[in-house]
């Protein structure tokens, strides 16, 4: 096995952080691990979202125009 693995799955990794960003970091008590792992996980929500967004553009147009043009099953429906 390539590196320590702990028994939940995560892997240490090597990261080259500004010293004085780490120093007041570590003068504030700030987990490293925990905001780095919190703050990735948004990143690559974020990434993974525009991703799909982007595969899907095309339909979603075509969804759209088709409603811009012939309205929704339940317009006649709805009171409102």
């Amino acid at each position: 096995m390539g590196g320590r693995e702990a028994v939940d799955g995560k892997r240490a990794a090597n990261l080259s952080i500004s010293a004085k960003l780490l120093d007041r970091a570590k003068s504030l008590k700030i987990n490293l691990s925990q905001t780095l792992e919190e703050r990735l996980t948004q990143i690559v929500r974020e990434a993974e979202a525009a991703e799909w967004l982007a595969a899907n553009q095309e339909a979603i147009d075509a969804y759209n125009a088709r409603v811009a043009r012939d309205g929704v099953w339940s317009d006649k429906l709805r009171g409102f």
